[in-house]
Protein backbone atom coordinates (compact mmCIF):
# COMPACT_ATOMS: atom_id res chain seq x y z
CA UNK A 1 0.00 0.00 0.00
CA UNK A 2 1.21 3.75 -0.88
CA UNK A 3 1.70 5.74 2.23
CA UNK A 4 0.40 9.24 1.86
CA UNK A 5 2.32 11.88 2.49
CA UNK A 6 2.27 16.12 0.75
CA UNK A 7 3.93 17.47 -2.09
CA UNK A 8 7.81 18.22 -2.49
CA UNK A 9 9.91 18.17 1.10
CA UNK A 10 13.30 16.32 1.36
CA UNK A 11 14.82 13.33 3.14
CA UNK A 12 17.69 14.01 5.04
CA UNK A 13 19.26 10.73 6.63
CA UNK A 14 17.60 10.44 10.05
CA UNK A 15 20.53 9.29 12.46
CA UNK A 16 17.71 7.82 14.17
CA UNK A 17 19.49 4.97 15.37
CA UNK A 18 21.47 7.00 18.73
CA UNK A 19 18.24 6.31 20.54
CA UNK A 20 15.11 5.30 18.84
CA UNK A 21 15.69 1.75 21.04
CA UNK A 22 16.65 3.40 24.14
CA UNK A 23 13.81 3.29 27.10
CA UNK A 24 12.79 6.34 28.99
CA UNK A 25 14.88 7.40 31.55
CA UNK A 26 14.63 9.56 34.56
CA UNK A 27 16.83 12.32 35.34
CA UNK A 28 17.98 12.35 39.10
CA UNK A 29 16.10 15.27 40.71
CA UNK A 30 18.25 18.40 39.65
CA UNK A 31 19.46 20.49 43.00
CA UNK A 32 18.32 23.83 41.22
CA UNK A 33 16.67 24.84 39.10
CA UNK A 34 15.27 28.36 36.48
CA UNK A 35 12.27 28.35 35.91
CA UNK A 36 12.00 30.78 32.53
CA UNK A 37 8.50 33.21 32.30
CA UNK A 38 8.18 33.07 28.95
CA UNK A 39 8.36 29.31 27.48
CA UNK A 40 5.52 29.85 25.30
CA UNK A 41 3.61 31.66 22.60
CA UNK A 42 2.23 35.13 24.02
CA UNK A 43 2.84 36.99 26.50
CA UNK A 44 5.07 35.98 28.96
CA UNK A 45 4.07 34.87 32.63
CA UNK A 46 3.80 37.15 35.85
CA UNK A 47 6.15 36.05 38.76
CA UNK A 48 3.72 35.60 41.63
CA UNK A 49 6.67 34.30 44.21
CA UNK A 50 9.69 36.55 45.44
CA UNK A 51 12.74 35.88 46.79
CA UNK A 52 13.05 33.75 49.94
CA UNK A 53 9.79 32.13 49.68
CA UNK A 54 9.38 28.64 49.59
CA UNK A 55 7.63 26.51 47.13
CA UNK A 56 6.21 22.75 46.66
CA UNK A 57 6.30 21.20 42.94
CA UNK A 58 4.12 21.73 41.09
CA UNK A 59 3.12 25.16 42.68
CA UNK A 60 2.46 28.19 40.23
CA UNK A 61 5.35 30.76 40.36
CA UNK A 62 4.33 32.43 37.09
CA UNK A 63 0.68 33.60 36.46
CA UNK A 64 -0.74 34.09 33.04
CA UNK A 65 -0.67 37.56 31.61
CA UNK A 66 -3.42 37.30 28.75
CA UNK A 67 -5.56 34.90 27.53
CA UNK A 68 -2.48 33.93 25.14
CA UNK A 69 -0.11 33.17 27.74
CA UNK A 70 1.04 30.15 30.18
CA UNK A 71 1.03 29.47 33.92
CA UNK A 72 4.41 28.39 34.88
CA UNK A 73 5.12 26.21 37.96
CA UNK A 74 7.69 24.95 40.32
CA UNK A 75 9.58 21.76 39.43
CA UNK A 76 11.19 20.81 42.44
CA UNK A 77 9.92 21.79 45.97
CA UNK A 78 12.81 24.23 48.41
CA UNK A 79 13.30 28.05 48.16
CA UNK A 80 13.08 30.86 45.83
CA UNK A 81 16.96 32.21 45.74
CA UNK A 82 15.92 35.11 43.10
CA UNK A 83 13.63 36.11 40.60
CA UNK A 84 16.18 37.31 37.85
CA UNK A 85 17.75 37.11 34.08
CA UNK A 86 19.71 34.45 33.52
CA UNK A 87 20.94 32.76 29.98
CA UNK A 88 17.84 31.71 27.91
CA UNK A 89 17.84 28.67 25.29
CA UNK A 90 15.99 30.87 22.85
CA UNK A 91 19.11 33.17 22.86
CA UNK A 92 19.88 36.15 24.85
CA UNK A 93 18.43 36.43 28.80
CA UNK A 94 15.28 35.60 30.07
CA UNK A 95 13.45 36.37 33.55
CA UNK A 96 13.36 33.31 35.60
CA UNK A 97 12.58 32.06 39.19
CA UNK A 98 15.74 30.35 40.32
CA UNK A 99 14.67 27.52 43.02
CA UNK A 100 17.21 25.67 44.47
CA UNK A 101 16.11 22.42 45.83
CA UNK A 102 15.76 21.08 49.40
CA UNK A 103 15.35 17.14 47.99
CA UNK A 104 12.47 16.45 49.29
CA UNK A 105 10.50 16.99 46.53
CA UNK A 106 7.24 17.68 48.12
CA UNK A 107 3.99 18.04 45.70
CA UNK A 108 1.34 20.39 45.98
CA UNK A 109 -1.69 19.16 47.74
CA UNK A 110 -3.97 19.76 44.47
CA UNK A 111 -2.46 16.76 42.76
CA UNK A 112 -4.68 14.10 43.63
CA UNK A 113 -5.10 10.08 42.63
CA UNK A 114 -6.78 9.22 38.32
CA UNK A 115 -10.10 10.38 38.48
CA UNK A 116 -12.66 9.14 35.95
CA UNK A 117 -11.94 12.62 33.33
CA UNK A 118 -15.16 11.31 31.45
CA UNK A 119 -17.48 12.82 33.98
CA UNK A 120 -16.14 16.14 33.56
CA UNK A 121 -17.56 18.72 31.03
CA UNK A 122 -15.43 20.11 28.07
CA UNK A 123 -15.16 23.56 29.79
CA UNK A 124 -13.92 21.97 32.98
CA UNK A 125 -11.17 19.89 30.77
CA UNK A 126 -10.24 23.29 29.44
CA UNK A 127 -9.69 25.00 32.49
CA UNK A 128 -7.70 21.95 33.83
CA UNK A 129 -5.52 22.33 30.95
CA UNK A 130 -4.98 26.10 31.62
CA UNK A 131 -4.41 25.96 35.38
CA UNK A 132 -1.50 23.44 34.79
CA UNK A 133 0.17 25.55 31.85
CA UNK A 134 0.32 23.14 29.11
CA UNK A 135 1.53 24.11 25.63
CA UNK A 136 2.64 22.62 22.59
CA UNK A 137 5.36 20.07 23.45
CA UNK A 138 6.43 19.61 19.64
CA UNK A 139 7.93 22.98 19.67
CA UNK A 140 5.94 25.41 18.64
CA UNK A 141 4.55 26.27 22.47
CA UNK A 142 1.24 27.65 21.62
CA UNK A 143 -1.08 27.73 24.68
CA UNK A 144 -3.38 24.70 24.57
CA UNK A 145 -6.38 26.11 26.32
CA UNK A 146 -6.02 28.67 23.29
CA UNK A 147 -6.13 26.26 20.74
CA UNK A 148 -9.22 23.96 22.10
CA UNK A 149 -11.10 27.40 22.59
CA UNK A 150 -11.88 28.38 18.50
CA UNK A 151 -13.53 30.90 17.79
CA UNK A 152 -17.71 30.38 17.64
CA UNK A 153 -17.66 30.52 13.80
CA UNK A 154 -15.16 27.37 12.88
CA UNK A 155 -17.00 24.48 13.07
CA UNK A 156 -14.20 21.67 14.14
CA UNK A 157 -14.94 18.12 12.94
CA UNK A 158 -11.62 16.42 13.20
CA UNK A 159 -8.72 16.04 15.58
CA UNK A 160 -4.97 15.05 14.60
CA UNK A 161 -2.64 13.52 16.41
CA UNK A 162 0.84 14.30 15.28
CA UNK A 163 3.18 11.22 15.80
CA UNK A 164 5.57 12.10 12.75
CA UNK A 165 8.94 13.39 15.04
CA UNK A 166 10.04 14.45 11.12
CA UNK A 167 13.44 16.07 12.44
CA UNK A 168 16.39 13.98 12.54
CA UNK A 169 17.95 12.50 15.61
CA UNK A 170 14.67 13.19 17.73
CA UNK A 171 13.02 10.43 19.25
CA UNK A 172 11.56 11.46 22.27
CA UNK A 173 7.74 11.13 20.73
CA UNK A 174 8.80 7.72 19.18
CA UNK A 175 9.81 6.47 23.01
CA UNK A 176 6.46 8.28 24.49
CA UNK A 177 4.15 6.00 21.69
CA UNK A 178 5.90 2.81 22.48
CA UNK A 179 6.31 2.83 26.65
CA UNK A 180 3.30 5.35 27.39
CA UNK A 181 1.01 4.41 24.70
CA UNK A 182 -2.26 4.53 27.20
CA UNK A 183 -1.51 7.68 28.54
CA UNK A 184 -1.04 9.24 24.59
CA UNK A 185 -4.54 7.68 23.81
CA UNK A 186 -6.08 8.75 27.46
CA UNK A 187 -5.05 12.25 26.17
CA UNK A 188 -6.43 11.92 22.75
CA UNK A 189 -9.83 11.09 23.95
CA UNK A 190 -9.67 13.96 26.19
CA UNK A 191 -8.89 16.41 23.94
CA UNK A 192 -11.54 15.41 21.45
CA UNK A 193 -13.91 15.75 24.17
CA UNK A 194 -13.05 19.26 25.23
CA UNK A 195 -13.11 20.12 21.16
CA UNK A 196 -16.69 18.21 20.56
CA UNK A 197 -15.30 16.28 17.77
CA UNK A 198 -16.32 12.32 17.80
CA UNK A 199 -13.21 11.42 14.92
CA UNK A 200 -9.13 11.39 15.42
CA UNK A 201 -6.54 10.38 13.28
CA UNK A 202 -2.90 9.91 14.83
CA UNK A 203 -0.51 10.27 11.87
CA UNK A 204 3.46 8.54 12.75
CA UNK A 205 6.18 8.02 10.11
CA UNK A 206 6.26 5.04 8.49
CA UNK A 207 10.06 4.10 10.41
CA UNK A 208 8.13 3.96 13.66
CA UNK A 209 6.52 0.37 13.15
CA UNK A 210 6.76 -0.61 16.87
CA UNK A 211 5.15 2.63 17.60
CA UNK A 212 2.50 2.11 14.84
CA UNK A 213 2.00 -1.57 16.36
CA UNK A 214 1.59 0.31 19.86
CA UNK A 215 -0.64 2.28 18.91
CA UNK A 216 -2.97 0.54 17.03
CA UNK A 217 -3.42 -2.06 19.68
CA UNK A 218 -4.65 0.45 22.11
CA UNK A 219 -6.85 2.06 19.60
CA UNK A 220 -8.58 -1.32 18.39
CA UNK A 221 -11.59 -0.43 20.87
CA UNK A 222 -12.16 3.25 19.60
CA UNK A 223 -13.76 2.94 16.44
CA UNK A 224 -13.18 6.55 16.07
CA UNK A 225 -9.68 6.91 15.71
CA UNK A 226 -7.18 5.81 12.98
CA UNK A 227 -3.56 5.31 13.30
CA UNK A 228 -1.89 6.56 9.61
CA UNK A 229 0.80 5.37 8.83
CA UNK A 230 2.96 8.13 6.34
CA UNK A 231 5.79 8.38 4.45
CA UNK A 232 8.94 9.19 5.89
CA UNK A 233 9.35 12.70 4.62
CA UNK A 234 10.64 16.40 6.20
CA UNK A 235 8.68 18.52 7.39
CA UNK A 236 6.03 15.68 7.20
CA UNK A 237 5.58 17.08 11.55
CA UNK A 238 4.28 20.91 10.32
CA UNK A 239 0.64 21.05 10.79
CA UNK A 240 -0.18 21.99 7.33
CA UNK A 241 1.93 19.51 5.59
CA UNK A 242 0.20 16.60 8.36
CA UNK A 243 -3.19 17.28 7.50
CA UNK A 244 -2.66 17.11 4.01
CA UNK A 245 -1.49 13.93 4.04
CA UNK A 246 -3.07 12.42 6.56
CA UNK A 247 -7.10 13.45 5.52
CA UNK A 248 -6.26 15.24 2.23
CA UNK A 249 -7.44 18.82 3.66
CA UNK A 250 -5.53 22.08 2.39
CA UNK A 251 -5.07 25.06 5.07
CA UNK A 252 -5.29 28.24 2.68
CA UNK A 253 -2.51 30.93 2.43
CA UNK A 254 -2.26 32.45 5.49
CA UNK A 255 -5.19 30.73 6.99
CA UNK A 256 -4.66 28.15 9.92
CA UNK A 257 -6.03 24.23 10.72
CA UNK A 258 -8.67 25.32 12.40
CA UNK A 259 -10.12 26.91 8.91
CA UNK A 260 -10.82 23.70 7.67
CA UNK A 261 -12.15 22.59 10.97
CA UNK A 262 -9.17 20.63 12.25
CA UNK A 263 -6.95 20.83 15.27
CA UNK A 264 -3.48 19.50 15.76
CA UNK A 265 -1.50 18.23 18.81
CA UNK A 266 1.75 16.79 19.52
CA UNK A 267 2.29 13.40 21.32
CA UNK A 268 4.16 14.64 24.11
CA UNK A 269 1.05 17.26 24.82
CA UNK A 270 -1.36 14.05 25.01
CA UNK A 271 0.02 12.91 27.53
CA UNK A 272 0.68 16.46 29.85
CA UNK A 273 -3.41 16.50 29.09
CA UNK A 274 -3.51 13.06 30.10
CA UNK A 275 -1.86 14.03 33.60
CA UNK A 276 -3.57 17.04 34.02
CA UNK A 277 -7.05 16.21 33.37
CA UNK A 278 -7.00 12.97 35.14
CA UNK A 279 -4.72 14.01 38.19
CA UNK A 280 -4.18 17.82 38.06
CA UNK A 281 -0.50 17.24 37.78
CA UNK A 282 1.09 20.91 36.57
CA UNK A 283 3.53 20.67 33.61
CA UNK A 284 6.79 20.44 34.89
CA UNK A 285 8.40 17.96 33.15
CA UNK A 286 9.45 16.27 29.70
CA UNK A 287 11.11 13.50 27.78
CA UNK A 288 13.89 15.18 25.71
CA UNK A 289 15.90 13.10 23.66
CA UNK A 290 20.00 13.83 24.36
CA UNK A 291 21.90 12.51 20.98
CA UNK A 292 24.29 12.67 18.40
CA UNK A 293 27.66 11.32 17.98
CA UNK A 294 28.85 14.38 20.45
CA UNK A 295 27.41 12.73 23.50
CA UNK A 296 29.12 9.63 25.13
CA UNK A 297 25.81 8.20 25.84
CA UNK A 298 22.61 9.04 24.07
CA UNK A 299 19.80 8.69 26.17
CA UNK A 300 15.88 9.63 26.03
CA UNK A 301 15.14 11.75 29.28
CA UNK A 302 12.39 12.39 31.53
CA UNK A 303 13.78 15.51 32.74
CA UNK A 304 12.12 18.75 34.84
CA UNK A 305 11.34 22.04 33.39
CA UNK A 306 14.10 24.10 34.47
CA UNK A 307 16.65 21.69 34.67
CA UNK A 308 19.88 23.45 33.13
CA UNK A 309 21.41 21.16 30.01
CA UNK A 310 24.39 20.75 31.84
CA UNK A 311 22.78 17.97 34.46
CA UNK A 312 21.37 15.78 31.46
CA UNK A 313 24.35 16.02 29.32
CA UNK A 314 26.59 14.78 32.82
CA UNK A 315 23.64 12.38 32.93
CA UNK A 316 24.47 11.21 29.64
CA UNK A 317 28.19 10.49 30.02
CA UNK A 318 29.20 14.14 28.83
CA UNK A 319 30.01 15.76 25.60
CA UNK A 320 32.75 14.04 23.61
CA UNK A 321 36.17 16.11 23.15
CA UNK A 322 35.64 16.63 19.75
CA UNK A 323 31.96 17.64 19.95
CA UNK A 324 31.68 20.76 17.42
CA UNK A 325 28.16 22.26 18.38
CA UNK A 326 25.17 21.68 20.86
CA UNK A 327 21.25 22.53 19.53
CA UNK A 328 18.39 22.55 21.37
CA UNK A 329 15.66 20.66 19.23
CA UNK A 330 16.97 18.99 16.00
CA UNK A 331 19.24 20.10 13.11
CA UNK A 332 16.46 21.96 10.93
CA UNK A 333 15.07 23.75 12.78
CA UNK A 334 16.88 24.05 16.41
CA UNK A 335 18.66 26.53 18.24
CA UNK A 336 22.80 26.55 18.61
CA UNK A 337 23.15 27.40 22.04
CA UNK A 338 26.28 29.21 23.30
CA UNK A 339 26.06 27.70 26.97
CA UNK A 340 24.71 24.79 28.14
CA UNK A 341 23.75 26.24 31.76
CA UNK A 342 20.15 27.27 29.61
CA UNK A 343 17.52 25.63 31.05
CA UNK A 344 15.05 22.56 29.44
CA UNK A 345 11.74 24.51 28.91
CA UNK A 346 8.52 22.74 27.67
CA UNK A 347 9.20 22.93 23.98
CA UNK A 348 12.57 21.17 24.20
CA UNK A 349 12.31 18.31 22.34
CA UNK A 350 16.02 17.09 22.19
CA UNK A 351 19.62 18.45 22.77
CA UNK A 352 21.86 17.47 19.70
CA UNK A 353 25.40 17.23 20.29
CA UNK A 354 27.47 16.87 16.92
CA UNK A 355 31.41 16.72 16.27
CA UNK A 356 31.45 17.03 12.79
CA UNK A 357 32.44 20.77 11.91
CA UNK A 358 31.57 20.32 7.99
CA UNK A 359 27.48 20.12 9.27
CA UNK A 360 28.41 24.16 10.20
CA UNK A 361 28.04 26.15 6.87
CA UNK A 362 30.74 29.14 7.00
CA UNK A 363 31.17 30.40 3.72
CA UNK A 364 28.37 31.29 1.22
CA UNK A 365 27.98 31.34 -2.55
CA UNK A 366 26.03 33.67 -5.15
CA UNK A 367 23.00 32.14 -6.07
CA UNK A 368 23.21 29.81 -9.49
CA UNK A 369 19.50 30.39 -9.70
CA UNK A 370 19.24 26.14 -10.29
CA UNK A 371 15.86 26.16 -8.68
CA UNK A 372 16.37 23.40 -6.08
CA UNK A 373 14.75 25.16 -3.09
CA UNK A 374 11.48 26.18 -4.81
CA UNK A 375 11.65 22.36 -5.66
CA UNK A 376 11.24 21.54 -2.30
CA UNK A 377 9.03 23.61 -0.62
CA UNK A 378 6.03 22.55 0.93
CA UNK A 379 4.54 25.85 0.95
CA UNK A 380 4.91 26.48 -2.87
CA UNK A 381 7.32 29.52 -2.04
CA UNK A 382 9.97 31.23 -4.02
CA UNK A 383 12.66 30.76 -1.13
CA UNK A 384 15.78 32.45 -3.11
CA UNK A 385 13.64 36.28 -4.06
CA UNK A 386 11.84 36.15 -0.98
CA UNK A 387 15.01 36.26 0.75
CA UNK A 388 16.67 38.59 -2.01
CA UNK A 389 13.92 41.05 -1.25
CA UNK A 390 14.13 40.69 2.60
CA UNK A 391 17.83 41.82 2.01
CA UNK A 392 16.71 44.60 -0.22
CA UNK A 393 13.97 45.65 2.35
CA UNK A 394 11.70 45.22 -0.14
CA UNK A 395 8.47 44.51 2.41
CA UNK A 396 6.04 44.65 -0.27
CA UNK A 397 6.97 42.63 -2.54
CA UNK A 398 8.11 40.09 0.46
CA UNK A 399 4.44 40.12 1.37
CA UNK A 400 3.17 39.33 -2.18
CA UNK A 401 4.82 36.74 -2.81
CA UNK A 402 3.83 35.31 0.49
CA UNK A 403 6.86 35.22 2.90
CA UNK A 404 4.65 35.37 5.97
CA UNK A 405 3.20 31.88 4.76
CA UNK A 406 6.42 29.92 5.11
CA UNK A 407 7.17 27.41 8.18
CA UNK A 408 10.89 27.81 8.43
CA UNK A 409 11.09 24.28 8.20
CA UNK A 410 14.56 24.83 6.69
CA UNK A 411 13.99 22.22 3.19
CA UNK A 412 15.05 25.12 1.39
CA UNK A 413 18.85 25.71 3.17
CA UNK A 414 19.08 22.11 3.07
CA UNK A 415 19.22 21.49 -0.39
CA UNK A 416 20.80 24.64 -1.61
CA UNK A 417 23.85 24.15 -3.80
CA UNK A 418 25.65 27.74 -2.21
CA UNK A 419 24.99 27.10 0.85
CA UNK A 420 22.42 30.54 1.15
CA UNK A 421 20.84 31.16 4.51
CA UNK A 422 18.05 31.26 3.31
CA UNK A 423 15.79 30.62 6.13
CA UNK A 424 17.44 32.97 8.22
CA UNK A 425 16.88 35.64 6.00
CA UNK A 426 13.08 34.84 5.35
CA UNK A 427 12.29 35.05 9.59
CA UNK A 428 14.21 38.14 9.83
CA UNK A 429 11.81 39.34 6.62
CA UNK A 430 8.66 37.77 8.28
CA UNK A 431 9.47 39.70 11.59
CA UNK A 432 9.62 42.60 9.46
CA UNK A 433 6.55 42.40 7.84
CA UNK A 434 4.60 40.95 10.40
CA UNK A 435 5.97 44.19 12.42
CA UNK A 436 4.73 46.53 9.63
CA UNK A 437 1.64 44.93 9.26
CA UNK A 438 0.59 45.31 13.29
CA UNK A 439 2.16 49.05 13.01
CA UNK A 440 -0.72 49.69 9.85
CA UNK A 441 -3.22 47.99 11.65
CA UNK A 442 -2.51 50.33 15.00
CA UNK A 443 -2.43 53.47 12.72
CA UNK A 444 -6.39 52.40 11.26
CA UNK A 445 -7.85 52.13 14.36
Amino acid sequence: MKLKSFRKGVHPKEFKNYTEHKSLERLPLPGQVFIPLNQHVGAPAKPVVEKGQAVKTGEMVGASAGFVSSRVHASISGTVKAVDTFPHPLGLNGLMIHIVGDGNDEWVDTVTEESDWEQLSEEEIIDRIQDAGIVGMGGGAFPSHVKLTPPKDKNIDTFVLNGCECEPYLTADHRMMVEQTQDVVSGTRILMKALGVSKAVIGIESNKPDAIEAMRKEVASFHNIEVIPLKVKYPQGAEKMLIKAAIDRDVPAGGLPLDIGVVVNNVGTAIAVAEAVTRKKPLVERVVSITGDGIKEPKNVIARIGAPFQNLIDFCGGLSEKTAKVIMGGPMMGLTQHTLKVPVVKATSGILCLTDFSIIKNKEYPCIQCGTCIGVCSMSLLPTRLARFAQVEDWQMAEELGILNCIECGSCAFVCPSQIPLVQQIRIGKMRVDELKRKEKLETV
